[in-house]
C-alpha cells in the first residue's frame, strides 16, 4: 500500500493494467505452444561471410590466458584453520577472505586462491568477501584439492537473514581499490567456480497461495519479493566500489535471487569477460557494466555463452528496469552464444546514448548483438523510442530492422520453441508462474473529509488516497539446485560445462 495523489491514481491503473497485459499476456499464451517467431536473417554481408566463416570449435566458450606468479593459497571450510598459512593443501585457511587478504597484504598480486566446496560467507561470517588486489579466485575443487569440478564440489556465497546489517554496503562479491586514473591496465582479475545466492537473506512475503496479496505461484518456495525499501536489503551480487582499471575474468559461476542487480561494476579500462556463467531472478538486471572512460574507447565487454533468465522489475508495478544485459555508455560489448529467457522488462537494453558534445564519444561505441537464444522475454531488445514515446521494444524476428549503427553485427539470432530440450531444464513451477504473471487486483480509495485531506484542501495542496497493486509474482525465490541444472542445458548457447 502506498499513498498517492488521487488526481494521478486513475492513470496509474490504466498504465499499470496496460503494461501488465502488454507484457505477460503473450507469455502466457507461449506455453500453450503458440511459436514465439522465426530465426534471424543476415542483414550485413561482410559481416555475415566472416560469421559464416567461424567453425564450431571457435563457437565454444573460451577465455583469455591468465598469468599468475605461481602462488597458491588453499581454502577449505572443514578442515582449514585461519591460523594456517594456506599455502599447502595440507595447512588451507578456513576462509576465503583471510587468503585474499594475505595475497593484498604480502605484496603477492597475480596469485591464486583455491577454495574446495563449501559455503563461505567471508571475515566473521559478515556475508560477503572483497577482493583488493589482481588475483584469480577459483572454486569447485574437492577436499584435498586433487580434483576440480565446480558443478560437483560447489563453491558458494550464500549469506542468510543473520547477514543483514553487516553487508549491506557491499556486494556479496566486492571489487575494491582496482581503480586508477592515468587509464594503465594494471592486472587481471578472475573469479571462476563462484556460485552465490542471495536468496535466504533476501526478504519475501510467506508462501501462501491461498493468498493473493503473497503472489505464491503453486509448487514455488516462497511468496514474492518484498520491494519496500525500508525492508529489503538493496546490496549486488557483483559490484566495483569505483571502477576497474584493468582485466577481469568471471566464468563457471552462479548469480541468483539478487535483491539489486546481478552484476554491477564500473570500468575505466581493459577487457571484462563474462562467459558461462548462470544469472536467474535477480531485481533491476541481471548485468550492468558502465564505462568510466572519458573518451570512450579503452573499455570493452565480452558477453558469451551466459544463461540469463527471470530478470525481475525494479519494483512490483512493473514499469521499469528488469534488464538481462544492459549496454551503458562508454563501453563497447559484444554479446554473443547466450540465452536470455523471462525476463521481466528486456533480455537486452539498448537504450542509452551520449548526444550533443558527447556525440563524438557515443560514436566510438560498438555494440554487437550475434547468435543467441531468446525465450519468453517480454522484448528481445529495447532501444529508445524514435517516436517519442517511452521506448521501442524489439522481439527477434524485427532484429532485421535494427540501424546498424545501433548495433552493426545482429546476425544469428533465433527463437527457442516451446518443445526445445532448455524449456524443460526450467524450474516448471517458476515458469508457470511466470506465464501466467497478471496484476489480480487493484483499488484506489480516498476520504476527502479526512483531518489530513481537509486541511490539504484548505492549504491548496493535493488531497491523498490509498492504492492497491497485487501481482500473482514477483521475484520470488528460485531454487538453488534447479538454477545448478541450467548449466549445459543446451549445447552450444548458454552456460555449458
Amino acid at each position: 500500500m502506498k499513498i498517492t495523489k488521487i488526481l494521478a491514481a486513475a492513470a496509474l491503473f490504466a498504465t499499470i493494467s496496460f503494461s501488465a497485459d502488454a507484457q505477460f499476456k503473450a507469455l502466457g499464451e507461449s506455453l500453450k505452444n503458440k511459436a514465439l517467431g522465426t530465426a534471424q536473417s543476415s542483414v550485413n554481408k561482410a559481416k555475415t561471410d566472416a560469421h559464416d566463416a567461424k567453425s564450431a570449435e571457435s563457437q565454444q566458450p573460451k577465455s583469455n590466458p591468465v598469468k599468475t606468479n605461481g602462488i597458491v593459497y588453499y581454502v577449505n571450510a572443514e578442515t582449514g584453520s585461519n591460523r594456517a598459512d594456506g599455502l599447502t593443501p595440507q595447512t588451507p585457511k578456513k576462509d576465503i577472505q583471510r587468503a585474499l587478504d594475505a595475497i593484498k597484504d604480502n605484496g603477492q598480486a597475480g596469485a591464486t586462491v583455491r577454495v574446495a566446496a563449501g559455503n563461505y560467507l567471508g571475515y566473521m561470517d559478515a556475508g560477503y568477501i572483497e577482493i583488493r588486489t589482481w588475483l584469480t579466485l577459483e572454486g569447485g575443487w574437492n577436499s584435498d584439492f586433487t580434483a576440480r569440478d565446480p558443478y560437483t564440489y560447489v563453491t558458494m556465497i550464500q549469506p542468510g537473514p543473520e547477514c543483514l546489517g553487516t553487508n549491506g554496503n557491499k556486494g556479496v562479491i566486492e571489487l575494491s581499490g582496482l581503480d586508477n586514473t592515468n587509464y594503465t591496465i594494471d592486472g587481471t582479475v578472475v573469479i571462476d567456480g563462484i556460485m552465490v545466492d542471495c536468496g535466504y537473506e533476501t526478504v519475501y512475503l510467506p508462501y501462501n497461495p491461498d493468498d493473493p496479496k503473497t503472489g505464491s505461484p503453486e509448487g514455488v518456495d516462497t511468496g514474492r519479493m518484498v520491494d519496500d525499501g525500508s525492508k529489503q536489503v538493496a546490496h549486488q551480487l557483483m559490484h566495483s566500489d569505483a571502477a576497474i582499471a584493468g582485466n577481469l575474468i568471471v566464468r563457471n559461476c552462479l548469480f541468483m535471487n539478487g535483491p539489486y542487480f546481478g552484476i554491477q561494476i564500473n570500468t575505466r579500462c581493459g577487457q571484462i569477460e563474462v562467459a558461462n556463467c548462470v544469472f536467474i531472478s535477480n531485481r533491476y538486471g541481471s548485468v550492468r557494466i558502465d564505462g568510466w572512460d572519458k573518451e570512450g574507447y579503452r573499455s570493452k565487454v565480452n558477453f558469451h555463452h551466459n544463461t540469463v533468465g527471470f530478470s525481475w522489475c525494479r519494483d512490483k508495478m512493473m514499469e521499469d528496469m528488469g534488464y538481462g544485459y544492459e549496454f551503458m555508455n562508454k563501453v563497447s560489448g559484444d554479446v554473443h552464444h547466450n540465452i536470455f529467457f523471462c525476463n521481466n522488462y528486456a533480455a537486452i537494453a539498448r537504450t542509452r546514448s551520449l548526444s550533443g558534445p558527447d556525440a563524438v564519444i557515443e560514436a566510438k561505441k560498438v555494440t554487437n548483438v550475434y547468435d543467441n537464444c531468446f525465450y519468453m522475454n517480454a522484448a528481445d531488445i529495447q532501444l529508445a523510442s524514435a517516436g517519442g514515446g517511452k521506448w521501442t521494444n524489439v522481439m527477434v524476428k524485427n532484429f532485421e530492422d535494427i540501424s546498424e549503427k545501433t548495433i552493426p553485427n545482429i546476425d544469428g539470432n533465433k527463437n527457442i520453441s516451446n518443445d526445445d530440450p532448455f524449456v524443460q531444464a526450467i524450474w516448471a513451477p517458476y515458469l508457470k508462474g511466470f506465464a501466467n504473471l497478471k496484476v489480480l487486483d487493484e483499488s484506489s480509495s480516498v476520504d476527502r473529509n479526512s483531518a489530513a485531506n481537509l486541511y490539504r484542501s484548505a492549504h491548496g495542496m493535493n488531497i491523498q488516497g490509498t492504492e492497491i497493486h497485487r501481482v500473482s509474482m514477483y521475484g520470488n525465490r528460485y531454487r538453488f539446485e534447479e538454477a545448478m541444472k541450467l548449466f549445459g542445458a543446451k549445447a552450444g548457447y548458454g552456460a555449458q560445462k
